[in-house]
């Protein structure tokens, strides 16, 4: 008699202990599950996400090839002594603005953060008002170059008549390429404004379990 009650008490102790392990192993894999639908849903509910999927490098690869042409530009413009926008050295410092702005928007895609996302939108405002500075300048660069030309014209000045209208297709080409980097830029602000905004409402709800007291049998 003794020994069969010890044999009942070691086969209930036994499965004491595989119903502990089996609830233990119930409970980690519930938890890794709860875990991974959390990170699901706060990584597709990130306000910045938003941002990045506007695809900001490629508008960024876009800024930064119209900077280099406008430094380029820059050079030929500096040479010349007909009024260009190389007056107030446009080219020079609206290419570095350009560079810089394509550059934060390529980096902010691959290292997403708030502080990265508010630098970039104060760098596209200041790049805007330097844009509008720019363009005003240049439109009235054309004007007094249209008036050269006529001038000359009737001079029959023809090589300065050629340098003038060279300098006014590199003029028009730089404005219109300052035209398209104002667009994308307005566009950048108000995603990069809206990512912003999203972040100080956002409320992010959590749903964790409370643990389970299990009780095991003697």
């Amino acid at each position: 008699m003794l020994c069969h009650s010890a044999s009942l008490q070691g086969d209930q102790n036994t499965m004491s202990m595989e119903d502990t392990e089996s609830t233990t192993r119930e409970r980690a894999t519930a938890k890794d599950g709860n875990q991974d639908t959390d990170n699901r849903v706060l990584m597709t509910s990130k306000p910045l996400h938003r941002y990045v999927q506007k695809d900001p490098r490629a508008l960024g690869i876009v800024i930064v090839i119209l900077g280099c042409a406008e430094l380029l530009m820059g050079f030929q413009l500096a040479s010349e002594t007909i009024h260009n926008s190389n007056k107030i050295y446009i080219p020079f410092w609206q290419g570095v603005l350009f560079l810089v702005c394509g550059n934060l928007s390529i980096y902010t895609e691959v290292h997403t953060s708030k502080k990265m996302v508010t630098v970039c939108l104060a760098m596209y405002i200041v790049t805007l008002l330097g844009v509008i500075l720019s363009v005003g300048f240049r439109i009235v660069c054309l004007l007094e170059n249209e008036h050269l030309t006529y001038r000359w014209g009737k001079q029959e000045n023809e090589w300065n008549v050629i340098r003038v209208m060279q300098i006014t297709c590199i003029e028009s080409i730089l404005c219109t390429a300052s035209v398209c980097v104002f667009v994308i830029l307005i566009f950048l602000c108000c995603v990069t404004r809206l990512a912003l905004k999203s972040t100080r409402t956002q409320v992010i709800v959590q749903h964790i379990s409370a643990p389970r007291s299990d009780t095991a049998s003697d």
